[in-house]
């Protein structure tokens, strides 16, 4: 410590004794968080940034590190170094302002720059502009094609974000995939409109990685100081939410922040909070869709979510299992939704299966295979009525994993979908590796199919590779007569839609299967549907 005081004192003038410790020399390191973050780096950690001066004086933040020589300190505000040289000076200030992969200034310097725009607009003498970027695509990149490709990526999208900055604004990486630019000075709402659309368009040519075209769009939240806030978390939040409505509109667009946004974002957070308790609160609800075998006999059921608030009413899945996957609920509604499939099938002649959907997040939760297992042995059930449907998503990450937990399931004896085939990336390495035994056709193919050449082909090929593969086929959505001979007369395996068969309660199931079983009777195959 004696060489970095003395150089310390060399600094600042003469002014402190040789020997004197960083908290002589900034009184604000010597207790509390300041303290603790020192500690921090004499223990090792490379640095942090600090206030430098306590109560009384006006605060002022510095970057704390380690040399050879003990302890450097950078005052970013007069921007020169304490106890280092002018060279390393440059070389740490420049890495505690910006971000080592992209180049852009970071979030530390985000957060002071926008402290700064809003302190300069008070009294609105002056407008600025917040604009937070979020990359769409981004994780789907980074997991079929890895981290190395992901950071590719990154460093491409801040070149395409600086040049729409032609005039002005700064750039940020403020997060993982999120970037931010301030805008400060410009005639408002016009400059940040006109930049907005800028990204967006900047965006829409594919980014070349390896020879691989890869498309990510940007979706773009704006805010405005100090109309929509005059404090940096109050206007970072205006602009959060107007990017999650550029999400929720479509993605790969612009959206400027409105008070309409708040209040549908308080109504959907006012839904999650209802959805932890709807569950103990009986809202849950199962309803059963029937599974018809060509050329006409039920094979069984696909359960189906529903919930019903007692003040809003019907509230779609779409809806609320998005809520429930991201808030960690996932795993106990599914346990819940297996057992009560379960416990209803029994009711059912035993020839009758139950399929049940699995989430993403139940899927990934480690413990879903104990879970069945215990299922299995609480209802009775035969494990191979049992079908699980999964979609591609459920695929795309720990492939090790995933095989491992579906070859249990398999061995089990319970049957495995992939549901909605041909809607998302629809790898055929899934069909080759994983053990399924049939293959959903989502409806989208079948809605135009008998208007539609394009339709017949892929609905043609999905069916000629599952069958080759020897799973069978299962077509969703059948909700015309037309529709239901085209894909018997095609080979499909089992059909699914409103033509056959509505959702029902669980209640309706068995006067379902009578009124089926005698409007069949004596009908011939061409006739049944």
């Amino acid at each position: 410590m004696t060489d970095c005081a003395a150089s310390l004192q060399q600094a600042r003038g003469g002014a402190v004794a040789l020997g004197a410790r960083p908290w002589d020399i900034y009184p604000a390191l010597a207790e509390g968080e300041p303290r603790c973050a020192l500690e921090r780096v004499l223990a090792g950690v490379s640095s942090v940034t600090v206030d430098l001066y306590g109560a009384g004086r006006r605060t002022r933040k510095g970057v704390v590190f380690r040399t050879a020589e003990g302890i450097g300190i950078i005052e970013a505000s007069e921007q020169r170094p304490v106890a280092i040289d002018e060279a390393e000076h440059v070389k740490l200030l420049h890495q505690a302002t910006h971000d080592v992969l992209t180049g852009l200034q970071n979030r530390r310097r985000f957060s002071e720059r926008l402290e700064e725009v809003l302190a300069a607009g008070e009294g609105g003498r002056e407008r600025s502009a917040l604009l937070q970027i979020d990359l769409d695509d981004f994780k789907s990149v980074n997991d079929t094609l890895g981290h190395s490709t992901g950071d590719t990526l990154l460093q491409l999208a801040a070149e395409r974000i600086r040049d729409a900055l032609r005039d002005g604004g700064t750039a940020y990486r403020y997060a993982g995939d999120e970037f931010a630019v301030i805008q400060y000075g410009k005639e408002q709402p016009f400059a940040a409109e006109q930049l907005a659309q800028a990204l967006v368009d900047a965006f829409k040519p594919p980014f070349i990685i390896n020879g691989i075209p890869l498309f990510v769009g940007a979706s773009i939240g704006v805010a405005f100081g100090p109309q929509h806030g005059t404090e940096s978390e109050e206007l970072m939040k205006a602009a959060d939410i107007a990017l999650y409505a550029a999400k929720r509109e479509g993605r790969g667009c612009a959206r400027i922040f409105n008070r309409s946004m708040m209040l549908l974002l308080e109504q959907r957070e006012n839904l999650r909070r209802n959805l932890r308790v709807a569950l103990e609160r009986e809202e849950l609800h199962l309803v059963y869709q029937p599974l018809i075998q060509a050329p006409g006999s039920i094979v069984g059921f696909e359960a189906l979510l529903r919930w019903n608030h007692p003040e809003i009413g019907p509230i779609p899945p779409s809806v609320f299992i998005p809520m429930a996957e991201a808030d960690g609920l996932m795993e106990e509604i599914g346990r819940w939704v297996l057992e009560e499939a379960c416990r209803e099938a029994m009711t059912w002649p035993q020839e009758f299966n139950v399929a049940v959907n699995l989430s993403p997040a139940q899927f990934l939760g480690g413990s879903l295979t104990d879970t069945v297992a215990q299922v299995i042995d609480t209802s009775g059930i035969r494990a191979d009525r049992i079908e699980f449907e999964i979609t591609e998503t459920v695929l795309l990450e720990q492939t090790v994993d995933n095989l491992d937990t579906l070859n249990t399931l398999n061995v089990l004896g319970i049957r495995i979908s992939l549901d909605d085939f041909g809607t998302h990336y629809s790898s055929l390495a899934y069909l080759k590796n994983f053990p399924f035994d049939s293959v959903k056709i989502d409806q989208y193919f079948i809605r135009d199919l008998l208007s539609e050449k394009k339709s017949q082909t892929i609905v043609r090929s999905i069916m000629g590779l599952a069958h080759g593969l020897g799973m069978s086929v299962t077509a969703e959505g059948v909700e015309t007569a037309g529709q239901a001979l085209w894909l018997v007369g095609e080979g499909c395996d089992c059909l699914q839609g409103n033509f056959l068969g509505e959702a029902m309660v669980a209640d309706s199931i068995p006067d379902f299967i009578a009124r089926s079983s005698m409007s069949l009777h004596g009908m011939n195959e061409q006739d049944r549907f």
